[in-house]
């Protein structure tokens, strides 16, 4: 697409390149398209003909994605999966595929960012914005950049097996499975605010997450009624004082383990999220992954944030 985004392009070239089990052609409209963001462009070896044979289809995620798919574009996938073919995207590639009308009534991701905007563009899609990717048969997506692997990955093992898989994560220096339904690592679960009427209120609750709070509570705080409170509370972020809470509660824990060496055991207490076991409840539901698991995969992210790469390292 106009505008890629060279790593997620990188990505799909890197994993299937050099797979033995894959032939890979790289296409564009007109054969070749900019980058704008990477300071180059891209010349391809063929143009939309190549999606004639292909037996799968992968859109990269790209910069704009408020500019319009070229009709051209939009009937080739349409053709290719009317006879079909795999279509797969990486983060923003989601809304090439829904621009469409071939994610109408499935269910699908993109990176977090964009989830609101896909689904308010495209309402009969089913957007689950807190997935790494989404196997629906026929029609797969993925979040941002590294969930393309992920899926990658994926494709491989269902095509191939996990011995095939393994192979491939080993040369790609990459876990060899994360399971799609694990939560995408957003920045906050709790929702901006459209209004500030309990903006001071939403400052106390963060200030008091490990008292044991409940509507009643917030209710004769703020000097309105529960249903008011209830009402109105939704009416400026999308969702209920007790679902705020508890997202704010995730949020902390979170933080918690990213940067301080706390005992798991201790998390509940510390947020209000209660006993160990509802606390992994909490972030099994919300997170896809344990408190343990999530410490692990944020301490290895500082290590190898800490790290050098040697010159000419990649």
């Amino acid at each position: 697409m106009p505008g890629v985004l060279a790593l997620e392009l990188g990505t799909a070239a890197q994993v299937f390149r050099r797979d033995p089990h894959y032939q890979l052609t790289v296409c564009a409209e007109g054969q070749a398209t900019p980058t704008p963001s990477s300071g180059f462009s891209i010349s391809t070896s063929a143009g939309l003909e190549a999606l004639h044979l292909a037996d799968t289809l992968i859109i990269p995620g790209y910069e704009d994605v408020d500019a319009s798919v070229s009709t051209a574009v939009l009937d080739a996938l349409r053709a290719a999966h009317e006879r079909g073919a795999r279509l797969v995207s990486i983060c923003s590639g989601a809304f090439a595929i829904a621009a469409a009308g071939l994610l109408d009534g499935r269910p699908a991701t993109t990176h977090w960012r964009l989830a609101a905007e896909l689904q308010r563009r495209y309402p009969r899609v089913n957007v689950l914005p807190n997935r790494l990717f989404v196997d629906d048969g026929d029609v797969l997506t993925s979040a941002g950049v590294t969930t393309g692997i992920d899926l990658s990955l994926h494709l491989i093992r269902r095509d191939f097996g996990s011995a095939a898989a393994n192979t491939r994560a080993r040369g790609l220096v990459a876990p060899p499975q994360r399971r799609g339904g694990q939560a995408q690592f957003i920045e906050r679960l709790m929702p901006d605010a459209s209004g500030d009427q309990f903006g001071s209120l939403r400052d106390w609750m963060l200030e008091n997450l490990a008292l044991p709070l409940d509507l009643g509570t917030l209710a004769t705080r703020a000097h309105v009624s529960r249903r008011t409170m209830s009402r109105r509370f939704r009416e400026e972020t999308g969702v209920s004082p007790m679902a705020w809470l508890a997202d704010a509660r995730i949020d902390r824990a979170r933080e918690i383990l990213e940067t301080t060496t706390e005992p798991v055991e201790n998390i509940g207490r510390l947020t209000g999220l209660g006993a160990p076991v509802s606390v992994r409840a909490a972030f099994h539901r919300r997170i896809g992954i344990s408190p343990k698991e999530y410490r692990a995969v944020w301490r290895r992210s500082s290590v190898s944030a800490a790290g050098h790469v040697p010159a000419g390292g990649g």
